[in-house]
């Protein structure tokens, strides 16, 4: 599979009267996720990763450059070993499941350093065994984009490209077949470029993110830094969240709770889920996060943490102000973000390096990797 390394693209020019202009490197490793609005460039960097366009730069995967304007090198796309999976399935309609998922196992013309996995493991990953001796054109959607997956795949690809796999499905199948994109993010050491301009998916299953805004590159690096990082527009979005990772410590059976170790501190949620150590991907909105100066007794709200304030965005003209929060005393655990009334903030008189407590009025467990899954199928 794919060795360590960064995936590294810098592009600069123009598509019609449009102009792209980014450069930025990212892990050859887990999902990076490319976020903004429609038209903000993002699937013409896929299609030019892909080879399927190409704009002036360069472009490398590991040690091995895939293009160099300035050199003259220009791999072309049935060479870069790339998997691409577009907004429709476009799967074979006159070949069975079985026959569009061997399709892409025998594109591959020898055996290479970075072979993937199996038929069969693809098939069990995605939950699609019963599916094989079907005809393509009589699957639902969701099944139709498992299916385009699993063949990408199989053709054993340095990355995988993602154009907003999701984005023709509605929120029920959206929901079904995300476990799915868990689970090979967990099981496959397989690079994912995932081009999304819904903040909910990114959410659960990215691991880096480029924001990406008119055609540039605004910030790149992990999910959670850039979601409270003060310069970066997110965290003025009326739905500002922050994402936590992590682990199940103990379970209070008697109440049906669950609690989670974060950095910095624990968080309790409702429910009984997974094992002891098991890793859990954790959700909070900033509208979720009120502050006070002493920690609040006899509250209905469990989740209440000492946090050092880190920084506060304060607009004159509006009522509200969001404040970045870094979990413990101390100050050097994780962060998140709470959004206060500016009235609030001047009558209790905040500022940073203070440390105070934040009632976190709800937590959702986005989901575990593959848990729903795994759970099923026992």
């Amino acid at each position: 599979m794919m060795r360590d390394g960064a995936i590294s693209i810098t592009l600069k020019g123009s598509v019609g009267a449009f102009t792209l202009d980014v450069g930025f490197d990212v892990p050859a490793s887990g999902i990076t996720a490319l976020f903004g609005p429609s038209g903000c460039g993002k699937t013409s960097i896929l299609r030019c990763v892909a080879g399927l366009q190409m704009l002036p730069g360069t472009i490398s995967v590991g040690d091995d450059i895939w293009q160099d304007t300035s050199s003259g090198t220009f791999l072309p796309a049935h060479e870069r070993h790339v998997g691409y999976v577009f907004q429709e399935a476009s799967l074979f309609p006159h070949l069975s499941v079985r026959d569009n998922l061997l399709y892409g196992a025998r594109r591959v013309k020898a055996p290479t350093a970075h072979e993937g996995p199996s038929l069969e493991d693809i098939v069990h990953l995605l939950g699609i065994r019963p599916l094989l001796e079907r005809a393509s054109t009589t699957l639902s959607g969701g099944e139709r984009q498992r299916v385009a997956v699993g063949r990408a795949i199989l053709s054993q690809p340095r990355v995988l490209l993602m154009d907003e796999p999701l984005s023709a499905l509605d929120r029920i199948t959206k929901d079904e077949i995300l476990p799915y994109f868990e689970m090979l993010h967990e099981k496959l050491r397989l690079p994912i470029l995932y081009v999304s301009h819904d903040m909910a998916e990114i959410e659960r299953l990215a691991d880096t993110l480029v924001l990406v805004n008119g055609g540039r590159a605004l910030a790149v690096g992990p999910l959670l830094e850039l979601q409270t990082d003060p310069r970066l527009p997110l965290l003025s979005s009326s739905e500002a969240s922050v994402v936590l990772d992590g682990a199940v410590r103990r379970f209070d059976k008697d109440f049906a709770l669950t609690e989670l170790e974060v950095v910095g501190g624990s968080l309790i949620v409702p429910g009984l889920h997974g094992e002891p150590g098991d890793k859990r991907r954790l959700r909070i909105a900033a509208s979720d996060v009120s502050l006070a100066r002493t920690r609040p007794t006899d509250s209905t709200i469990v989740n209440c943490l000492a946090v050092r304030i880190v920084d506060i965005q304060v607009r004159q003209d509006h009522p509200h102000v969001t404040a970045i929060l870094a979990l413990g005393a101390n100050g050097e655990g994780a962060r998140i973000a709470a959004r206060i009334t500016r009235r609030s903030l001047v009558g209790l008189g905040l500022g940073p390096g203070q440390v105070v407590f934040a009632q976190i009025k709800s937590v959702a467990l986005i989901a575990s990797r593959a848990a729903q899954i795994s759970t099923a199928k026992r």
